[in-house]
């Protein structure tokens, strides 16, 4: 018999010398680590174990937190700021009922809302300019007007150049 077979017999004897003294709706769980050879992570988990609870468990009783980094929070967070990010760009959905959906439908949401935008101030610079041309080439109106408008203009324009045809 293999080392490691050996192993997974004593940890399961171990677990059920445990569980025997625990209540009968404990729950119990081992895990066992490498640091930095995640390759070699043992987990053990006892039948109908919710692997939710044991996170929740480790985040009450261990110290973990939102605040604390870890790749798994990492990879989350990059996961919903990817969703945002495509769903901005109305690109890459995420699988059907994929969690990642809703953020995925946050992205587009105000991808949506810039393009709607964007047009509205492309209309309003236009109709803007056709005033201006309309009150340039009929002459006697207040300069002052004449030229808060063309300041308007020039700010729409520079925002207009950052966004795509």
């Amino acid at each position: 018999m293999s080392a490691v077979n050996r192993f997974h017999e004593a940890a399961d004897s171990a677990l059920v010398m445990i569980s025997d003294h625990l209540p009968p709706e404990a729950k119990l769980t081992l895990a066992i680590y490498m640091p930095g050879k995640p390759e070699q992570d043992i987990v053990f988990k006892g039948p109908a174990v919710d692997t939710d609870e044991v996170v929740n468990t480790l985040r009450r009783r261990a110290g973990l937190s939102l605040d604390g980094d870890n790749g798994y929070k990492r990879g989350v967070c990059d996961v919903i700021v990817g969703s945002l990010a495509a769903g901005k760009q109305n690109t890459d959905p995420p699988p059907a009922d994929h969690w990642a959906q809703r953020f995925w439908d946050i992205g587009r949401a105000e991808g949506e809302l810039q393009e709607e935008l964007v047009r509205a101030l492309r209309l309003a610079r236009k109709e803007l300019d056709a005033c201006q041309r309309v009150i340039h080439y009929a002459g006697g109106f207040d300069p002052a007007y004449v030229n808060d408008a063309q300041a308007a203009l020039k700010v729409a324009d520079a925002v207009l150049e950052k966004t795509p045809a």
